[in-house]
This record gives structure tokens, sequence and C-alpha cells, in this order.
């Protein structure tokens, strides 16, 4: 027992102990390391593998190696949902704020007023009955923003649940994504 201890002090000696000048340039000392807050480290050179199974403490990066091998689609779908009403919500507001800028700026008035001049020709009552103003007017310009983003939303929600479901498939026959995982120091 006085051997074995004898034996762990002699190699856990500093390296002016363990013969000479050597130095550790790559590793700080686990003093210098306790005194700054961090959790003490073994020097690697200082580590003794004990039993079969032991691993030599390293200061890398740890790395998992994960598989994706299921994905649950319903919350896939609760996300994608989220995910499309956000979008939606987005674009109805650039929507807005672009209709009344270019309403202040008089383009659309420009734009009926043109198009009535190219609808007039002869002077005769208008035979195809088109009214250019309403087709720049608010109520109809949001309204059909309205109805392309529900579109999206239900569209949006109803691919990514089916792709979902396909990516669960395709998993049980390939064995999914693998992935790895890296810890930064």
């Amino acid at each position: 027992m006085a051997a074995a201890a004898a034996g762990a002090g002699a190699a856990s000696g500093t390296s002016a102990e363990r013969g000479g000048d050597e130095t550790d340039a790559g590793h700080e000392s686990v003093a210098g390391r306790t005194e700054a807050g961090e959790a003490p480290v073994t020097d690697p050179k200082d580590a003794v593998p004990q039993g079969t199974n032991a691993v030599k403490a390293t200061l890398s990066s740890r790395k998992a190696h994960l598989t994706v091998s299921r994905v649950e689609p319903w919350s896939v779908m609760k996300f994608s949902f989220v995910v499309s009403l956000v979008a939606f919500i987005v674009l109805f507001v650039a929507i807005t704020v672009i209709y009344v800028t270019l309403s202040m700026l008089g383009v659309f008035d420009e734009l009926t007023n043109m198009i009535n001049a190219l609808l007039e020709g002869d002077g005769s009552e208008d035979e195809l009955g088109l009214n250019p103003a309403a087709w720049f007017s608010p109520g109809r310009v949001l309204g059909y923003t309205g109805v392309v983003g529900a579109l999206n939303i239900v569209l949006i929600t109803a691919l990514s649940t089916v792709s979902a479901m396909l990516y669960n498939l395709v998993a049980d026959l390939v064995g999914g994504v693998d992935v790895t995982l890296s810890e930064a120091e």
C-alpha cells in the first residue's frame, strides 16, 4: 500500500521533479486552472488508465454521434402552423405598408387614369363595364392578401406534416439521418 502511494506521488510530480527542464507549453498547471475558477483537469501525461475500460482524459471537445430515426408528425404540425402563421402576419403587414406607401405617392390614381384613358377610345359608352378604381381598392388588395395567406397556412402545415410522415417511412428503411454534435470549449 505504501509502495502504491509512493508510486502515485512520483507520478503526480511537477515537471521539474520528473527530470529537468521539461515545459508544458500546451497545458496549464492544475493549480493555475483552479485559481482561475475552472474545474481542475488532470494533465493528460499524468493520467494513468485503471482497468480495461478506462479512457484517457484529454482537453479536446466532446462529440456525440446521433441518428434522427423518427420525427413526431404532431409536433411538426404544431411547429409548422406557428411558423406559417407568423409568416402570414409578416406578409399582411408588408403588403399593408407597401399599399399605403404607393397610395400616398398616387401610383394607384395614375394607374386608374391611364387605364381609363386607354379604354375611352372613340368616346362612346364603356362597352366592357370595367372599373379600374375598384381593382386597387384597399378592401380588394388586403382581402386577396388574406385569402393567399390563409391558403399558405393550410398548405404549409399540411405539407410539413405529410413530409414528417414520409420521413418516418424512409427512416424505417434506411435508418435515418446521422448527426454529429460537438461541444465547443
